[in-house]
């Protein structure tokens, strides 16, 4: 047995934020209240007492900022004010306040590593070289030869340096063209940041979900990035290529993040997470999450990118995060990754997987991240190339799978014209397969995987150990993960076969477990593929 935390403190000492549930809502695609085919603020206000019946303490809503959408609110225009297409200041401020009325905390994201091209800072500093902005963002000379600066390249593809003519001089961004890079190790702009965070705390927002935070700072050398190894995974991008030790990750991001959180202090009950992705994203996690005065907590991509859940793979992520100090945070599914179940599941299996997976994720010890649409099982959708909105996979196609297939219209009622979301047209394609998968058809059905998550999340939320306890992994057959959850003087015992053959797993004391939930088979301590057990200790 290896146990992997120190022993929790009680229950009721904790922050509402550790172990929490959070339901990520894409705004453009949750419910659209207007009929122009793009979900909106009133939209998710209207259906808030949907998420609000899944259990789930708190909402994350992904950028509903001014933006002119080169990368769908992730290219900030203005980080104090609402896009029309989403609404007004007036309606978030409902938002927050129906949200909070129905017991729910409400997160936004924050994109501080770039702004969009069209930011009236970035307006200013591309003007000249010597107005007040000029340094806000990341400007260089050309080479000699007038090539870019470094060999650094674009996650979206190309090089991440872009010629100005009005400046004479390149300017770096990670992303898209359209996403400049910020000087975050600029004093000025780091103030600026600051200050629109008490912005938003002020409005009454729990917290932030900060964006790409460890390509926020770079090497003020400019160096360049080493090549990366030989590897037989299939690049298929030139940002694939290097290893990215220069164009991110500098050390000047966790004393900001110190000063984030002083601020973060003044506000009571506020919390903090961070996207911290690439091939060193668990010692940067633990670095921004370390002790008291940086980050609550962060999350990486152990899960959203993979082509497979295995047991092994599920225990190693967990024994990353080591005892003492740092607290995880957990997502299958985002708006960047393939739904789970397309990418998971075996051929026939996707409801008996979704089970399996639900209740594996509310076992997991730190915080849960649930997905629009996930408590219902939609799996990733097709998008035809003329229907494709995904920058990166547009310019990449056919070679990048699409966002957007995981973005697509919430289905709200199976006899509805587009599945209940809007009265026009929507802004992608409403999932071919998702009407029996709708929440009015699930809601109605005792049995459905709706109906399962709120069994689920009603366990989390009434169980010390699963919210905040120790976990302790057991040896297991192949296959089957197996740990313990302790706390508040409650044992529990997690079996999950993510294989697709019974494996056995008898537990001393057999007698003395009582069976919490279960979903699949579970007979004489056999439990059948793609099955999953919780029980609880008895003396």
């Amino acid at each position: 047995m290896t146990t992997l935390a120190a022993k929790a403190e009680p229950h009721e000492a904790q922050p509402w934020w550790k172990g929490a549930s959070i339901y990520q809502i894409y705004p453009r695609s949750f419910f659209d209240s207007n009929g122009d085919g793009i979900g909106d603020l009133p939209g998710i206000t209207q259906r808030l007492d949907y998420v609000a019946s899944l259990g789930v303490d708190a909402i994350w809503l992904s950028p509903f900022f001014k933006s002119p959408m080169a990368d769908f609110g992730y290219d900030v225009a203005d980080y104090r004010d609402v896009d029309p297409i989403f609404g007004t200041l007036a309606d978030f401020d409902a938002l927050i306040a129906r949200a909070h009325a129905l017991g729910l905390r409400v997160l936004i994201d924050q994109v501080w590593a770039h702004t969009s091209d069209q930011h009236a800072w970035f307006v200013e500093s591309r003007a000249s070289r010597d107005n007040p902005k000029a340094d806000w963002y990341v400007w260089h000379d050309a080479k000699p030869d007038g090539s870019p600066p470094t060999n650094w390249q674009s996650v979206f593809g190309g090089p991440a340096w872009t010629w100005d003519a009005r400046r004479g001089q390149y300017y770096m961004h990670n992303f898209l063209k359209e996403q400049p890079q910020l000087n975050c190790h600029l004093p000025e702009v780091q103030e600026e940041l600051l200050a629109i965070t008490r912005f938003w705390l002020d409005r009454g927002v729990d917290g932030f979900r900060i964006d790409a935070i460890n390509f926020s700072m770079h090497d003020p050398e400019f160096r360049d990035n080493p090549p990366a190894p030989a590897s037989n995974t299939p690049r298929t991008r030139p940002f694939d290529f290097q290893l990215h030790i220069y164009n991110q990750s500098h050390a000047d991001i966790p004393p900001f993040l110190e000063r984030l959180r002083d601020v973060f202090d003044e506000y009571p009950d506020r919390f903090t997470v961070a996207e911290v992705g690439g091939a060193d994203a668990d010692r940067e996690m633990k670095l921004f999450t370390a002790g008291n005065n940086r980050l609550n907590t962060a999350y990486g991509f152990d899960f959203l990118y993979a082509p497979s859940l295995t047991a092994a793979a599920v225990r190693e992520a967990l024994e990353n995060w080591h005892s003492g100090g740092s607290w995880p945070s957990w997502a299958f599914e985002n708006h960047d990754a393939p739904r789970a179940v397309s990418r998971w599941a075996a051929p026939g299996q996707a409801d008996a997987f979704a089970r399996m997976k639900m209740l594996l994720l509310a076992a997991l010890r730190g915080n849960i991240f649930l997905y629009y649409g996930e408590e219902l099982g939609l799996d990733q959708v097709e998008i035809a190339f003329e229907d494709l909105q995904d920058p990166e996979a547009i310019a990449n196609w056919p070679r990048t799978l699409s966002r957007d297939g995981a973005r697509t219209p919430m289905p709200w009622e199976a006899q509805a014209p587009q599945l209940g979301f809007t009265s026009g047209k929507p802004w992608l394609p409403v999932g071919p397969n998702h009407a029996t998968l709708a929440i009015d058809v699930q809601n109605a059905d005792a049995g459905s995987l709706l109906a399962w998550t709120r069994q689920v999340l009603a366990l989390r939320n009434g169980s010390p150990a699963l919210r905040t306890g120790d976990i302790a992994f057991l040896d297991a057959p192949a296959d089957l993960l197996a740990f313990e959850r302790e706390g508040e003087g409650e044992r529990l015992l997690c079996l999950f076969n993510l294989g697709d053959t019974g494996r056995h797993f008898r537990p001393a004391d057999a007698g003395q477990w009582r069976p919490l939930l279960s979903t699949g088979e579970v007979t004489d301590w056999t439990v059948a593929p793609y099955s999953g057990l919780i029980a609880r200790f008895e003396v």
